[in-house]
């Protein structure tokens, strides 16, 4: 713990760590609001199912499209062109109202109902993150990453109570939700700015890698294959369509759900520091491995409690465990390969683990319209629970350098 607050990044990596900031906090309300926007302009559950898999599959293209051009051009330019497309989305989202245009904005744009680490501009930090640090720092650096991104997604999340909060005040529903994406745009040129102040790679096109995969291909595909089905299995419970769950099966309000969301992404960012130090004692795999099985158990038990209280409960105990994978996880992918390999390496075992979480919502939102609207949260916690023994059993005599 100590060299996590201790240790000292160079300062290109500040300027990352604020616009995770930035995204983070745009992240918090939208996934939030986005139920919220689609159900009163006349969505559906299923409609908004939809919507969520759109998203997660354009996120999908758009990484594996990065993760592959990323080790030929400029990192900074990459990055500036996905804070635009961020802007684009927050200004054009509030413009559509049907289900055609709706999710043509949600493949092409930036907003993903899933909380957690997706998204085209992840292989791109991951890969400077790396660039910028020494392996015994690396996984204090990838938690620090996270820590910043999930309390700023928290303060996000009691940012959704705004339009509740404006629409008190007169301001009819609708428009104030579409205030918020209008914001999500400010953000998006906000982190414009910061990537604007990253030094340019001046390497040579002629030194640049012909491959973006080559000698971790193999690794790289496997841990590919067991990251689909972690992101299939969370895809069933992507947090728009928790907060979806929680609104038809308790009546939860939208200020209720925003301030719970806000102590579930607060607890999630504490647990980043403790997964770097707790890696530094058993190691990557298996704090990934031993903190991500009780939270799905959690998650499943949900499923069979009709007590508010204990549901909120036991999602906060899910949410202080199911996150500390995320920095360890991503420490371990850019620890098992070369440096040249780096971006897409993040890339190839993001897009995957998008395109599996993109199935799995509109599953889950007929799901949630069945008799037995919780079925979603069980097939979540199983196929977690698959994919952790699975991990564990390919990969716990493969060490990163700083265990070996």
């Amino acid at each position: 713990m100590t060299a996590f607050l201790s240790s000292r990044p160079r300062s290109d990596v500040h300027y990352l760590y604020a616009a995770r900031a930035l995204r983070g906090f745009g992240d918090g309300f939208a996934i939030i609001i986005l139920p919220a926007y689609l159900l009163a302009v006349g969505f559906t559950p299923q409609q908004v199912g939809m919507v969520a898999s759109a998203s997660l599959l354009g996120t999908a293209a758009l990484t594996l499209l990065v993760g592959f051009v990323a080790p030929r051009h400029d990192l900074r330019n990459l990055l500036l062109a996905g804070a635009g497309l961020a802007i684009v989305t927050g200004l054009v989202f509030p413009m559509a109202e049907t289900i055609a245009p709706v999710l043509l904005v949600a493949f092409i744009g930036t907003i993903n109902p899933s909380a957690g680490d997706l998204g085209m501009l992840i292989p791109l930090e991951h890969a400077l993150l790396t660039q910028e640090t020494d392996d015994r720092d690396r996984t204090s650096v990838f938690a620090r990453y996270s820590l910043i991104g999930s309390l700023t997604a928290a303060a996000g999340s009691l940012a959704a109570a705004v339009p509740e909060f404006l629409t008190s005040r007169g301001l009819a529903e609708v428009n104030a939700l579409r205030l918020m994406f209008y914001g999500y745009a400010l953000l998006g040129l906000f982190a414009a700015v910061l990537y604007s102040r990253l030094p340019q790679d001046h390497m040579r096109a002629a030194t640049r890698p012909k491959s973006a995969l080559g000698p971790s291909r193999r690794i790289v595909y496997k841990l590919a294959a067991l990251f689909s089905l972690d992101a299939f299995a969370g895809g069933f419970v992507v947090q728009s369509l928790l907060v979806l769950w929680l609104f038809q099966r308790f009546d939860l309000s939208l200020g209720a759900a925003s301030a719970f969301f806000f102590c579930a992404s607060l607890l999630s960012a504490i647990s980043f520091p403790v997964a770097a130090w707790l890696a530094k004692r058993i190691g990557l795999v298996n704090t990934m491995v031993f903190t991500h099985i009780p939270s799905s158990l959690c998650l499943i038990a949900v499923a069979f409690s009709s007590n508010l209280t204990v549901v909120l409960v036991l999602l906060l105990i899910r949410a202080a465990l199911s996150q500390m994978d995320v920095p360890t996880r991503s420490s371990y992918v850019m620890a098992v390969v070369t440096p040249d390999e780096r971006s897409a390496a993040a890339s190839v075992t993001a897009v995957p683990r998008s395109l599996a979480s993109a199935i799995s919502p509109a599953i889950a939102g007929f799901m949630l319209a069945g008799p037995f609207s919780a079925l979603p949260l069980v097939v979540c916690g199983c196929l977690k629970i698959a994919y952790d023994l699975a991990l564990l059993g390919m990969f716990r005599h493969s060490k990163p350098p700083e265990e070996s």
